[in-house]
């Protein structure tokens, strides 16, 4: 039964992971079709600051490549059963 619980946790996981990894790939989209002076905000914790398109879309871009490798990551840990990469 725990075996099932934590590979449903796991997947659980997974999802989220898959699913912050699209939305990142959707805003930098979005950002291409802007001129890079334009003005937009963007969210850092809970506040917004005013920033030119180009500086959103390279932190967008950060934020993808993390969410990349912290999917990496949990591929690595699934599929080597007890190893974890940390």
């Amino acid at each position: 039964m725990a075996s099932t619980s934590s590979s449903s946790s796991s997947s659980a996981r997974e999802f989220e992971v898959e699913k912050e990894i699209k939305r990142q790939e959707v805003a930098i989209d979005e950002l291409n079709c802007l001129s890079s002076s334009r003005r937009v905000y963007h969210i850092n914790g809970n506040l917004f600051f005013l920033t030119t398109a180009e500086k959103a879309k390279k932190n967008a871009q950060k934020q993808l490549d993390y969410q990349n490798l912290k999917s990496s990551r949990f591929v690595r840990r699934h599929n080597c059963g007890a190893f974890v990469v940390a």
